[in-house]
């Protein structure tokens, strides 16, 4: 005589029974795999839990379970694997930025240095050349052996001690007393009979050349330089300057 079930219950088979624990069973188990460290004791554990539990089932939900598990675990590893490469990137742009900007500040100073070096030498070579040129004496100013030459350079012995005259006064007043001659000697006129004759270019007599002589030229009343220059002298002191001589003086 057969037993009667409760009614509102529905029987579950066995194998039913079976296949709803393997599939619990088996994704514990994968999961436990997949998330724990593989290594040691404990891989081996995992291991053995994983060969030890059934493995049988018949729902595909179970199956679809383990396989969404397996999808998250993969998906965590990619991603970390790709937050750590993304580091890794960050991480060497941060340093070759900070070499390129080291690098750059290091050269900019350099070029500094240097250009700050060339200034100084710059500045050192001008203070050299200035020295040098100050400490050099200027090149002497030649004059030419003739009227000409002797004419300029007493003007510019007149310049320098204050004495008037143009060339035109000279020349003029040379012309008439020596006609450029300046050896020229007068022998016959007063102060020839006096024993002092007129001597040179412009006719100077010793007493007067000696009076009037401009320092810096020949004592030797012949020179010509020394001549004109005396006579300039002796003419601006009687009369202004030898530019107002146009006659005997």
């Amino acid at each position: 005589m057969s037993k009667h079930r409760p009614s509102g219950h529905s029987p579950l088979a066995r194998s039913h029974k079976f296949s709803v624990a393997g599939v619990a069973a088996l994704g514990a188990a994968a999961l436990a795999v997949t998330l724990a460290p593989s290594h040691g004791t404990q891989a081996k554990a995992q291991a053995e839990t994983v060969s030890a539990a059934p493995v049988a089932f018949t729902t595909s939900a179970g199956a679809e379970q383990i396989k969404d598990v397996r999808a998250g675990v993969a998906h965590q590893q990619a991603t970390a694997t790709k937050q750590a490469e993304a580091a890794a990137k960050k991480a060497a742009a941060d340093k070759a930025a900070a070499e390129k900007a080291a690098a750059e500040k290091k050269a900019k100073a350099e070029a500094e240095a240097k250009a700050a070096k060339e200034r100084e030498a710059k500045a050192a070579a001008s203070r050299s050349a200035a020295r040098t040129a100050t400490a050099a004496p200027a090149a002497a100013k030649t004059y030419a052996n003739n009227l000409d030459g002797w004419i300029h350079q007493s003007l510019d012995i007149m310049s320098k001690n204050g004495i008037p005259g143009s060339y035109d006064g000279l020349y003029r007043n040379i012309m008439r007393e020596s006609t450029g001659n300046p050896n020229a000697v007068n022998g016959y006129d007063v102060n020839a009979q006096n024993g002092t004759p007129s001597i040179g270019l412009l006719q100077v007599i010793q007493p007067t050349f000696s009076a009037y002589h401009v320092s810096g030229t020949s004592t030797n009343i012949y020179d010509p330089v020394a001549n004109i220059t005396a006579a300039a002298n002796y003419a601006a002191d009687k009369y202004g300057s030898i530019d107002n001589v146009n006659s005997a003086y």
